[in-house]
Protein backbone atom coordinates (compact mmCIF):
# COMPACT_ATOMS: atom_id res chain seq x y z
CA UNK A 1 0.00 0.00 0.00
CA UNK A 2 0.80 3.29 -0.98
CA UNK A 3 0.18 6.36 2.25
CA UNK A 4 -0.02 9.71 1.65
CA UNK A 5 0.10 12.52 4.14
CA UNK A 6 -0.91 16.17 4.58
CA UNK A 7 -0.98 17.82 8.15
CA UNK A 8 -2.75 21.73 8.43
CA UNK A 9 -3.36 23.56 11.61
CA UNK A 10 -5.02 27.04 12.45
CA UNK A 11 -5.73 28.92 14.84
CA UNK A 12 -9.25 29.72 13.78
CA UNK A 13 -11.12 33.46 14.29
CA UNK A 14 -11.46 33.84 17.76
CA UNK A 15 -8.54 32.64 19.61
CA UNK A 16 -5.15 34.05 19.45
CA UNK A 17 -2.84 30.86 20.12
CA UNK A 18 -2.93 27.65 18.88
CA UNK A 19 -3.35 24.47 21.38
CA UNK A 20 -3.14 21.93 18.75
CA UNK A 21 -0.48 19.97 17.33
CA UNK A 22 -0.28 17.55 14.67
CA UNK A 23 2.44 15.54 13.05
CA UNK A 24 3.26 12.74 11.22
CA UNK A 25 6.56 10.58 9.99
CA UNK A 26 6.29 8.99 6.17
CA UNK A 27 9.08 6.41 7.30
CA UNK A 28 6.89 4.58 9.80
CA UNK A 29 3.28 5.94 8.36
CA UNK A 30 2.91 6.96 12.03
CA UNK A 31 -0.14 9.77 12.37
CA UNK A 32 -0.80 12.23 15.75
CA UNK A 33 -3.34 14.99 16.34
CA UNK A 34 -3.83 16.32 19.77
CA UNK A 35 -5.76 19.06 20.64
CA UNK A 36 -4.51 21.02 24.14
CA UNK A 37 -6.21 22.60 27.32
CA UNK A 38 -4.99 24.28 29.89
CA UNK A 39 -4.66 28.57 31.10
CA UNK A 40 -1.54 30.33 30.49
CA UNK A 41 -0.92 28.60 27.15
CA UNK A 42 -0.47 25.23 29.17
CA UNK A 43 -2.88 23.46 26.49
CA UNK A 44 -0.14 24.19 23.57
CA UNK A 45 2.55 22.97 25.99
CA UNK A 46 0.52 19.66 26.85
CA UNK A 47 -0.49 18.94 23.20
CA UNK A 48 2.82 19.68 22.00
CA UNK A 49 4.55 17.13 24.15
CA UNK A 50 2.03 14.11 23.16
CA UNK A 51 2.68 14.84 19.58
CA UNK A 52 6.50 15.16 19.54
CA UNK A 53 6.83 12.39 22.52
CA UNK A 54 4.76 9.86 20.67
CA UNK A 55 6.28 10.73 17.14
CA UNK A 56 9.82 10.27 18.23
CA UNK A 57 9.10 7.35 20.06
CA UNK A 58 6.77 5.12 17.96
CA UNK A 59 9.53 6.35 15.29
CA UNK A 60 12.19 4.70 16.74
CA UNK A 61 10.85 1.68 17.88
CA UNK A 62 9.43 0.74 14.51
CA UNK A 63 12.60 1.59 12.48
CA UNK A 64 14.45 -0.91 14.77
CA UNK A 65 11.73 -3.63 14.50
CA UNK A 66 10.61 -3.04 11.09
CA UNK A 67 8.33 -6.29 10.11
CA UNK A 68 9.33 -8.34 12.54
CA UNK A 69 6.70 -6.72 14.84
CA UNK A 70 3.44 -8.57 15.63
CA UNK A 71 0.17 -6.62 15.08
CA UNK A 72 0.12 -7.03 19.26
CA UNK A 73 3.52 -5.86 19.64
CA UNK A 74 2.46 -2.61 17.45
CA UNK A 75 -0.53 -2.37 19.38
CA UNK A 76 1.83 -2.71 22.96
CA UNK A 77 4.42 -0.62 21.45
CA UNK A 78 1.36 2.42 21.32
CA UNK A 79 -0.13 1.81 24.37
CA UNK A 80 3.43 2.02 25.83
CA UNK A 81 4.11 4.97 24.02
CA UNK A 82 1.16 6.99 25.29
CA UNK A 83 1.35 5.66 28.85
CA UNK A 84 4.62 7.46 29.00
CA UNK A 85 3.29 10.49 27.20
CA UNK A 86 0.65 10.68 29.72
CA UNK A 87 3.47 10.06 32.57
CA UNK A 88 5.32 13.13 31.33
CA UNK A 89 2.36 15.61 31.03
CA UNK A 90 0.73 14.66 34.56
CA UNK A 91 4.27 15.37 35.88
CA UNK A 92 4.88 18.38 33.94
CA UNK A 93 1.38 20.09 34.93
CA UNK A 94 2.32 18.92 38.74
CA UNK A 95 5.70 20.77 38.89
CA UNK A 96 5.05 23.88 37.09
CA UNK A 97 2.26 26.03 38.55
CA UNK A 98 1.88 27.21 35.25
CA UNK A 99 0.74 24.16 33.78
CA UNK A 100 -1.83 22.91 36.37
CA UNK A 101 -4.48 21.00 34.81
CA UNK A 102 -3.55 21.13 31.65
CA UNK A 103 -4.01 18.04 28.73
CA UNK A 104 -4.48 17.32 26.14
CA UNK A 105 -7.26 14.73 23.44
CA UNK A 106 -5.33 12.76 20.91
CA UNK A 107 -5.50 10.35 18.29
CA UNK A 108 -3.03 8.17 16.77
CA UNK A 109 -2.77 6.04 13.82
CA UNK A 110 0.03 3.17 12.50
CA UNK A 111 -0.76 2.52 9.31
CA UNK A 112 0.70 -0.95 8.63
CA UNK A 113 0.45 -2.77 5.42
CA UNK A 114 -2.94 -3.34 4.87
CA UNK A 115 -4.30 -2.13 8.56
CA UNK A 116 -4.59 0.69 10.72
CA UNK A 117 -4.09 0.37 14.25
CA UNK A 118 -5.84 3.43 15.80
CA UNK A 119 -6.29 4.76 19.11
CA UNK A 120 -8.13 7.78 20.62
CA UNK A 121 -8.70 9.91 23.82
CA UNK A 122 -10.95 12.70 24.30
CA UNK A 123 -13.35 13.85 21.47
CA UNK A 124 -10.71 15.01 18.39
CA UNK A 125 -11.91 12.04 15.48
CA UNK A 126 -10.96 9.83 12.64
CA UNK A 127 -13.05 9.76 9.67
CA UNK A 128 -12.80 7.61 6.80
CA UNK A 129 -14.59 8.10 3.24
CA UNK A 130 -14.56 4.73 1.53
CA UNK A 131 -16.42 4.15 -1.68
CA UNK A 132 -18.05 8.10 -1.69
CA UNK A 133 -19.17 6.79 2.12
CA UNK A 134 -18.15 8.86 5.29
CA UNK A 135 -17.90 6.88 8.84
CA UNK A 136 -16.58 8.64 12.04
CA UNK A 137 -14.16 5.85 13.43
CA UNK A 138 -13.73 6.90 16.65
CA UNK A 139 -16.21 7.59 19.37
CA UNK A 140 -15.88 10.53 21.12
CA UNK A 141 -15.20 10.51 24.78
CA UNK A 142 -17.86 13.11 25.97
CA UNK A 143 -20.02 14.28 28.83
CA UNK A 144 -22.41 14.57 25.19
CA UNK A 145 -22.07 11.51 23.63
CA UNK A 146 -22.59 9.73 27.28
CA UNK A 147 -25.92 11.42 27.15
CA UNK A 148 -26.74 10.63 23.80
CA UNK A 149 -25.75 6.79 24.41
CA UNK A 150 -28.20 7.00 26.88
CA UNK A 151 -31.20 8.32 25.18
CA UNK A 152 -30.99 11.50 27.14
CA UNK A 153 -30.16 13.53 23.77
CA UNK A 154 -31.08 12.87 20.19
CA UNK A 155 -28.02 14.04 17.67
CA UNK A 156 -30.25 16.88 16.78
CA UNK A 157 -30.13 18.34 20.29
CA UNK A 158 -26.92 17.71 20.66
CA UNK A 159 -25.57 20.35 17.98
CA UNK A 160 -26.44 23.72 20.33
CA UNK A 161 -25.40 21.71 23.78
CA UNK A 162 -23.73 23.71 26.25
CA UNK A 163 -21.93 20.26 27.34
CA UNK A 164 -20.39 19.90 23.75
CA UNK A 165 -17.03 20.45 24.70
CA UNK A 166 -16.98 18.26 27.84
CA UNK A 167 -14.37 15.78 27.84
CA UNK A 168 -14.68 12.24 29.88
CA UNK A 169 -11.05 11.43 28.94
CA UNK A 170 -7.50 13.36 28.55
CA UNK A 171 -4.29 12.39 28.39
CA UNK A 172 -2.10 14.42 30.94
CA UNK A 173 -5.18 15.17 33.69
CA UNK A 174 -4.67 11.94 36.09
CA UNK A 175 -1.59 9.98 36.76
CA UNK A 176 -3.21 6.82 34.34
CA UNK A 177 -5.55 7.12 31.26
CA UNK A 178 -7.27 4.81 28.84
CA UNK A 179 -6.19 4.33 25.37
CA UNK A 180 -9.50 3.10 23.25
CA UNK A 181 -7.56 1.54 20.20
CA UNK A 182 -8.79 -0.63 17.79
CA UNK A 183 -7.74 -2.28 14.42
CA UNK A 184 -9.25 -1.67 11.30
CA UNK A 185 -8.64 -3.29 7.83
CA UNK A 186 -7.30 -0.67 5.21
CA UNK A 187 -8.78 -0.58 1.93
CA UNK A 188 -7.25 1.00 -1.70
CA UNK A 189 -9.01 4.54 -2.22
CA UNK A 190 -9.52 5.07 1.45
CA UNK A 191 -9.13 8.36 2.48
CA UNK A 192 -8.28 9.28 6.67
CA UNK A 193 -9.14 12.56 8.32
CA UNK A 194 -8.05 12.93 11.78
CA UNK A 195 -9.16 16.34 13.07
CA UNK A 196 -9.70 18.69 16.39
CA UNK A 197 -13.09 19.59 17.40
CA UNK A 198 -12.53 22.83 15.82
CA UNK A 199 -13.63 21.36 12.66
CA UNK A 200 -16.38 18.95 13.41
CA UNK A 201 -18.11 21.40 15.78
CA UNK A 202 -17.72 24.19 12.85
CA UNK A 203 -18.36 21.82 9.78
CA UNK A 204 -21.28 18.69 9.52
CA UNK A 205 -20.23 15.27 8.40
CA UNK A 206 -22.04 15.84 5.23
CA UNK A 207 -20.24 18.69 4.32
CA UNK A 208 -17.09 17.40 5.44
CA UNK A 209 -17.84 14.08 2.98
CA UNK A 210 -19.05 16.98 0.38
CA UNK A 211 -15.59 18.59 0.30
CA UNK A 212 -13.12 15.46 0.43
CA UNK A 213 -15.57 13.83 -2.30
CA UNK A 214 -13.44 15.64 -4.88
CA UNK A 215 -10.74 15.05 -7.46
CA UNK A 216 -8.76 17.70 -5.32
CA UNK A 217 -5.02 16.71 -3.83
CA UNK A 218 -4.74 16.34 -0.17
CA UNK A 219 -3.42 19.72 0.59
CA UNK A 220 -6.47 21.67 -1.55
CA UNK A 221 -8.87 19.45 0.70
CA UNK A 222 -7.05 20.37 3.60
CA UNK A 223 -7.48 23.61 2.91
CA UNK A 224 -10.86 23.82 1.93
CA UNK A 225 -11.73 21.95 5.81
CA UNK A 226 -9.86 24.56 7.36
CA UNK A 227 -11.61 27.08 5.07
CA UNK A 228 -14.93 25.99 5.71
CA UNK A 229 -15.11 25.81 9.58
CA UNK A 230 -13.25 29.60 9.26
CA UNK A 231 -16.36 30.71 7.29
CA UNK A 232 -19.09 28.66 9.77
CA UNK A 233 -17.25 30.62 12.53
CA UNK A 234 -14.38 29.53 13.59
CA UNK A 235 -14.58 29.62 16.99
CA UNK A 236 -11.57 27.03 17.87
CA UNK A 237 -8.52 26.33 16.62
CA UNK A 238 -8.69 23.83 13.51
CA UNK A 239 -6.65 20.64 12.73
CA UNK A 240 -6.88 18.08 9.87
CA UNK A 241 -4.44 15.44 8.92
CA UNK A 242 -5.30 13.56 6.34
CA UNK A 243 -4.06 10.18 5.13
CA UNK A 244 -4.59 9.04 0.85
CA UNK A 245 -3.77 5.16 0.21
CA UNK A 246 -3.05 3.76 -3.04
CA UNK A 247 -2.16 0.24 -4.13
CA UNK A 248 2.12 1.60 -5.22
CA UNK A 249 1.65 0.84 -8.54
CA UNK A 250 -1.75 0.63 -9.44
CA UNK A 251 -3.84 4.27 -10.10
CA UNK A 252 -1.15 6.06 -9.95
CA UNK A 253 -3.80 8.86 -11.89
CA UNK A 254 -5.79 9.40 -8.14
CA UNK A 255 -2.30 9.38 -5.83
CA UNK A 256 -1.23 11.64 -8.57
CA UNK A 257 -3.98 14.04 -7.84
CA UNK A 258 -3.83 13.66 -4.02
CA UNK A 259 -0.07 14.65 -4.06
CA UNK A 260 -0.88 17.54 -6.66
CA UNK A 261 1.14 16.40 -9.48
Amino acid sequence: MKYSFYAKTDPGRARENNEDSVVFDDATHVAVLADGMGGYNAGEIASGMATAFIKSELHRWLLEVSADASDRDVRRAVELCVENANRSIFNAANSNNQYTGMGTTLVVGVFRGRKLLLGHIGDSRCYRLRAGILTQITKDHSLLQEQIDAGLLTAAQAVNSPIKNLVTRALGVDEVVLLEIHEHVVETGDLYVMCSDGLSDMVDDEAIAKIISTDRDLQQMSDALVNAANDGGGRDNISVLMVGVTESAEKRGLIARWLGK
